[in-house]
């Protein structure tokens, strides 16, 4: 009970939170207003020392068993998804009916319900766009699903718990296979209906979060704790970053940088739309088993006893 009233009054200091970040007036791409100045436009979290994303250093990944598979529910369901929108010329997000979606398992303490969907990119697929980055290496994009514990209510009183919200990320890879996934054709036909600031679509029935996912072992995944990638750059965000990419071909890709724009019609094209990577500041990114890497404790034992009886006849 202290956690949630200290959650609501913590909800209350916080009236700009939208979503994945705020009103206050920030962006990506002007000089005098760019990731690098989020720590003085929002300093209360943005300039904070466990901040999102980072680069996943592979050789320093822990091994945690605990990172079991999730649960999902209506993962499926194609009455879930909403509306599509350009969301404040920053992104495009889609609205997900929370009663009908939520995730549970993979680590997570709670139940969490699924609340929207919302990408980063860069310049088109010849260019990064990813937030996060393995080894340094920077994908064209990434998806992200943005939960939040079922036991808040909402998104925003979630934000006042370290844990509160869950954000699924998920990298996308170019390929040259024109038009393909048929789903991810099927998603960027939308974009010419929100091609301004505040533009929507209905898409219900049109499209399932399953779709959007095609050819990732959700079993794989990084984890670790840090903060909304936009202001207010909450610290309140436990992170799952899958390790397979989804396959969408180029000229996909490129429409979500030569279709939607940050105010009007007239105006500039929406791109670069991600947060540089930001200090783990000493951070654990842990990981799954994986029998790829790591020994199974009969083949080390076997290993030893070889070892062993060679000695042995030495």
């Amino acid at each position: 009970m202290k956690m949630k009233l200290l959650a609501f009054l913590f909800a209350c200091l916080l009236p700009n939170v939208k979503g994945e970040g705020s009103s206050a007036n920030w962006c990506y791409n002007l000089p005098t207003c760019n990731f690098y100045t989020w720590p003085t436009i929002s300093p209360h979290f943005c300039n904070g020392s466990q901040q999102s994303p980072v680069d996943i250093v592979t050789r320093n990944v822990v091994i945690n068993a605990s990172l079991v598979p999730f649960t999902y529910s209506g993962f499926n369901d194609g009455s879930a998804l909403q509306e599509i929108t350009n969301s404040e010329g920053k992104t495009v997000k889609i609205s997900v009916n929370d009663s009908k979606v939520n995730v549970s398992g993979g680590g997570l303490t709670d139940l969490y319900k699924t609340s929207q969907v919302h990408f980063h990119w860069g310049n088109g697929s010849s260019t990064g766009g990813s937030e996060h980055t393995v080894d340094s290496r920077q994908y064209q994009m990434e998806l992200h699903i943005v939960n939040y514990k079922a036991s808040y209510g909402n998104l925003t009183a979630a934000l006042g718990d370290p844990t509160g919200v869950a954000v699924f990320g998920f990298f996308i890879e170019a390929t040259n296979d024109s038009g393909n996934p048929g789903s991810w054709n099927n998603l960027t036909s939308f974009l010419s209906s929100i091609p301004s600031n505040g533009n929507s679509k209905n898409i219900g029935g049109q499209l399932a979060l399953e779709d959007l996912l095609l050819g990732v072992n959700r079993t794989k995944y990084y984890r670790y704790s840090g903060s909304l990638t936009t202001p207010s750059c909450n610290e309140a965000v436990v992170w799952t970053i899958f390790k397979d990419t989804i396959k969408v071909s180029k000229d996909l890709i490129d429409l979500f940088s030569t279709t939607v724009r940050i105010n009007t019609t007239s105006d500039s094209l929406m791109t670069y739309n991600f947060r540089g990577g930001q200090q783990l500041n000493g951070r654990i990114i842990t990981s799954q088993t994986s029998s790829a890497t790591t020994p199974h404790h009969s083949t080390f034992i076997s290993a030893v006893l070889l070892a062993a009886g060679l000695w042995w006849f030495c």
